[in-house]
């Protein structure tokens, strides 16, 4: 296993410990003790060391710790016992640095985990430290100004998506089963669709809230998984429910396979920004819709339950807290932060909420109020179908933060138009690799639900899987 930037496919999947099994797969082995959970970590760093040359998944390595953890068995013993992961950048591990994706952010190591780190770890991951994303998730491709980009395994020249990008990498690339993303725009969904992947953002509150969400002023943030297969999302919330149930959700129970209820599905394929959807994510959507038809639910097409007023005023709540991040960081990141050192999207998104901070009060109460219109869809429909992103992903350097803010902001804008509601509205949403392009790259559609019925999503995601099986990396 050799990784040169040259490869246009690339990875790790090999006749050692992890196989290709999946991370529900790799915790019944270390159960059964058919393999142990440091000849899984083994695998696993060895994995890394072949493909991190080229896809640059890892932020912060801690393989000398999850050695100890895998040999002396003080892993949890959650569903996912054993099984090595990561955690993405933007949450507390205990002994590593914090830096949110960005040079303004100090290295000082966090003093204990945080708290949505300890449901994770519950589950009994072993991790093996902390994956790359773009400054404190503001885009959707992991480009820091300071070091390489992390690329797609599918094809290296091209994005893997982000902000949970380094995570994506790492599963598709085979190095991890399953890793930690979190989604505050889109940030599990579309890594998911663009390296072929599995990533459903949960309902509002569905796992505890981490420290940075719980004092936003509209909580769009969702942490969850990026995983390879159906089962090992829907065991993951599983054991997530066993740490910590949200009265106010319904409970997601354990789901093992698809339902034999027949859905109603209204399906949209251009955005609310008015930007049509390019040739090959149409044709997904529509051979989606097909496929779902054949299987007997009822698909039509729908309108959104939004104008292009939403696409304003996400973007303008998006700027406001990169405002607060860029003047306030010394109070709300550390002590130690340094403004001056954020990247050029960081401070012209600052810059566009300085100009509109007027129309705060206005776009506050109309993000607000999508709880409502989202919901009201759902009188109508059980799922809705959409892309998960405009078009196809874009090569490394489309989307460099250091590009003129203007000409970056279009681009984001336009691509990533779909997944912002459910992050305002706090409804869940699976991103499923529905389609490949001619490049090679993966197409994730999204299927959403209304708030706490992630089980239709799960049920609906085991019968696309059985139906038309994800393509294969490696095969």
């Amino acid at each position: 296993m050799t990784a040169t930037h040259m490869t246009k496919n690339v990875h790790s999947f090999t006749d050692d410990a992890l196989g290709n099994h999946d991370a529900t797969g790799i915790a019944e082995l270390i159960s059964n003790k058919e393999i142990t959970a440091s000849e899984a970590l083994e695998a696993t760093i060895s994995r890394a060391e072949a493909v991190e040359p080229v896809i640059h998944g890892i932020q912060c390595a801690d393989f000398q710790r999850a050695r100890q953890q895998a040999k002396s068995n003080s892993f949890q013993q959650g569903i996912f016992a054993g099984v090595p992961s990561i955690v993405k950048d933007n949450n507390d591990v205990q002994g590593l640095p914090t830096r949110h994706g960005s040079l303004a952010t100090p290295s000082t190591p966090a003093k204990q985990d945080g708290v949505l780190v300890k449901q994770l770890f519950a589950q009994g991951f072993v991790s093996i430290g902390k994956s790359t994303m773009p400054e404190f998730g503001l885009s959707c491709s992991v480009e820091p100004a300071h070091g390489e980009a992390s690329r797609n395994p599918w094809n290296s020249a091209y994005s893997c998506g982000g902000s949970s990008g380094g995570s994506a990498a790492l599963v598709a690339a085979g190095v991890l089963p399953i890793a930690h993303a979190n989604d505050g725009g889109g940030s599990t969904r579309i890594p998911a669709a663009c390296c072929g992947l599995v990533g459903l953002k949960p309902s509002r509150g569905r796992l505890v809230v981490n420290e940075q969400a719980k004092d936003l002023p509209i909580n769009i943030v969702a942490d969850g998984v990026v995983t390879r297969s159906v089962r090992d999302t829907a065991n993951f919330y599983a054991g997530a429910e066993q740490y910590y149930k949200n009265p106010a959700l319904n409970g997601i129970g354990l789901v093992t396979s698809a339902s034999t209820r027949r859905l109603k599905i209204g399906y949209i394929i251009d955005s609310v920004t008015g930007s049509p959807s390019d040739a090959e994510t149409r044709a997904t959507v529509e051979n989606t819709a097909q496929l779902l038809c054949e299987l007997g639910h009822d698909v039509q097409e729908a309108s959104l339950p939004v104008t292009t007023q939403f696409a304003e005023d996400f973007t303008l709540y998006w700027a406001m807290l990169s405002f607060s991040l860029h003047r306030l960081g010394k109070i709300v990141v550390s002590p130690s932060f340094q403004g001056s050192k954020v990247d050029g999207l960081t401070e012209g998104l600052s810059r566009m909420y300085q100009k509109n901070i007027h129309k705060t009060p206005f776009f506050m109460r109309r993000l607000k109020q999508c709880y409502h219109d989202y919901a009201a869809s759902f009188n109508q429909y059980d799922v809705m179908l959409s892309p998960v992103l405009a078009h196809t992903t874009p090569e490394i350097g489309y989307l460099d933060p250091s590009q003129d803010f203007e000409v970056m902001m279009d681009k984001l804008t336009r691509y990533a138009s779909f997944t912002p509601l459910n992050n305002a509205s706090g409804g869940p949403a699976i991103s499923l690799p529905m389609g490949h392009s001619k490049n090679n790259l993966p197409i994730g559609l999204q299927f959403a639900a209304n708030h706490g019925d992630e089980r239709t999503l799960l049920e609906l995601a085991f019968e696309l899987e059985e139906a038309q099986p994800w393509k294969k990396i490696y095969s």
